[in-house]
């Protein structure tokens, strides 16, 4: 699931930036070739998620071992120690900010995302997150999304057409924007486009949209296009959906529910590395 040519390229360059020079402090410290041993601490509730990255920094530095005493995805309540690292003391100190920054982003994603598809039990509706990511983190901050339980939208602008506000503006209508598409691209991708009112999305469907995006809406909004569109298209809502309302919007019956806020603004997990001691 993690391409680890991107994830190395992403921890080296991490690594470059907090430790450019070395770590003046350690290396004044710390005897050079000494070990020691700390544990990886939960401080709160929540979804562990980025175990494989955190372990994947001090491969990458050397001469430490991870053991994880936790699953990737489990729970966590705050007090469990959830692994335990040992090794090289200097490399150990060196690379403890970037796997901590790495692991508590992920961590945060993936609780946030979890509390989200709670809100969805019962129902058919699916929560996708978006592209709204960390520039160059977003492999790793959509793998935590499918660790808390939701479903990745498009990687990149490579992947799939979704016609917005912008590609309609130059094109003069959401007709002429799936006309251009169709004619453009191959068959086999489906075409998106975003909506915000009953007109548009009697024209998308009129226009032969595969899946028709109810952007900006209300949940009675969304309700009565889901019933206009009665199955002639894949529906998807989005904007400003938050933990509090995003049952609302599903309960309209729509297919699937993207919320940017599942990376964009997410609240790193708290996680410590304690009882540093010498080995």
């Amino acid at each position: 699931m993690l391409n680890y040519s991107i994830v190395d390229k992403i921890i080296k360059n991490a690594l470059e930036e907090d430790i450019p020079y070395g770590d003046i402090t350690a290396s004044s410290v710390i005897t050079s070739g000494s070990k020691a041993k700390a544990s990886l601490i939960a401080k709160e509730d929540g979804i562990i998620c980025g175990l494989p990255i955190f372990e994947r920094v001090f491969n990458l530095l050397g001469e430490i071992e991870f053991t994880a005493f936790i699953n990737e995805g489990s729970n966590i309540t705050k007090g469990d120690i959830i692994g335990e690292i040992q090794g090289n003391a200097l490399n150990i100190l060196m690379g403890e900010r970037v796997a901590l920054n790495l692991l508590q982003k992920m961590s945060g994603i993936a609780t946030l995302t979890n509390k989200y598809v709670s809100k969805l039990k019962g129902l058919n509706t699916k929560l996708l997150d978006t592209r709204k990511t960390t520039p160059n983190l977003r492999i790793l901050e959509k793998y935590a999304v499918k660790i808390g339980g939701g479903n990745n939208h498009r990687f990149s602008l490579s992947d799939g057409i979704l016609i917005k506000d912008n590609h309609i503006g130059y094109a003069g209508s959401i007709k002429n924007a799936i006309a251009l598409a169709k004619s453009n691209c191959s068959f086999v991708r489906k075409i998106e486009v975003e909506t915000e009112s009953k007109e548009e999305v009697l024209e998308a469907l009129d226009a032969g949209a595969d899946i028709i995006m109810l952007d900006n809406m209300t949940p009675s909004q969304a309700k009565e296009m889901v019933e206009l569109i009665a199955g002639r298209a894949i529906t998807e809502c989005s904007g400003n959906i938050t933990l509090e309302t995003v049952r609302s919007y599903a309960l309209s019956g729509v297919d699937f529910i993207s919320s940017g806020e599942l990376t964009h603004s997410v609240k790193a997990f708290d996680i410590s590395l304690k009882n540093f001691t010498r080995i």
